[in-house]
């Protein structure tokens, strides 16, 4: 596959789930998966751990089947449901962490159909074999491999020296035109975003994300999803309007309160996308 071919970043989907408390109770809880991409026509389920855990594989099938749902296809009587690749992204090692994850379905017309892929053990990765193969979403989760240290602040040089070490080969590739202006800015985000999770607002996290070049609030490639998503919103909101009758008045108060555009940003969706 050519280097230079389009990858999207897709929205994380979530689904809730009712777990156990300390004691006993039920309570509904919010899954995410971690990280969403599209190349060409393939989408790719990324999930970083820790360590092993035997919950893994169940996880990565609730994630799965929420993915396919937003690209299958069905008709009456038949459905087709395209499962995303998945990777399962190990940031330590132990003794149990296993090579691949296998999830097996089984029917009861005694079919079997086993989905699994190779896991990935940042562990045997070296920060100059990541930037070298361009492993770029790989990064965000070899710094994750510093959370104990980071949020103990007892010692974060090596943290230091890596994101460092990373935050020039970036700006090197840039430099280069191997990395364009929004994938640095997106990459650099991704890091800051891994640091303010586990930093969790501690001593640590202004001096870290300040390597990367400080917050950022936004990566391009959100900016761009979350403009299309109420562009999309917005053009929903003025066909419905319109064909129900509705004044402009209507329609401007609407796309307002509805997705909370400002009365300019409003006026110029309507004019946009009106008759």
């Amino acid at each position: 596959m050519p280097l230079d071919v389009k990858v999207d970043v897709l929205p994380s989907e979530g689904y809730l789930t009712e777990n156990e408390t300390a004691d006993g109770s039920k309570e509904l809880e919010e899954q995410i998966s971690d990280f969403l991409i599209k190349i060409r026509d393939e989408v790719y389920l990324l999930e970083c751990q820790s360590y092993d855990d035997g919950s893994m594989s169940i996880r990565i099938a609730e994630y799965a089947f929420i993915v396919a749902r937003q690209s299958a296809v069905w008709n009456i009587g038949k459905a087709t449901i395209p499962m995303p690749r998945f990777t399962v992204i190990y940031v330590k090692r132990t003794e149990k962490t296993p090579k691949e994850t296998t999830i097996t379905f089984t029917f009861p017309d005694g079919q079997s159909v086993d989905y699994k892929s190779d896991n990935v053990i940042l562990e045997e990765l070296t920060k100059e074999y990541i930037i070298e193969k361009m492993l770029f979403p790989y990064i965000p989760f070899y710094i994750a491999r510093y959370e104990k240290d980071v949020i103990s602040g007892d010692n974060i040089e090596a943290v230091v020296d890596d994101l460092t070490y990373f935050r020039n080969e970036i700006i090197r590739l840039n430099n280069e035109s191997e990395l364009s202006d929004g994938e640095m800015a997106d990459l650099m985000g991704f890091v800051n975003t891994i640091i303010t999770h586990i930093t969790n607002g501690n001593k640590n996290e202004e001096r870290l994300v300040n390597i990367m070049g400080g917050r950022v609030i936004e990566t391009q490639t959100e900016i761009w999803i979350r403009q299309g998503m109420e562009q999309g919103e917005a053009k929903m909101l003025i066909k419905l309007g319109q064909k129900d009758g509705l004044s402009d008045a209507a329609i401007l108060n609407s796309l307002q309160e509805e997705i909370g555009v400002s009365i300019e940003r409003a006026e110029a969706y309507l004019q946009q996308y009106g008759k």
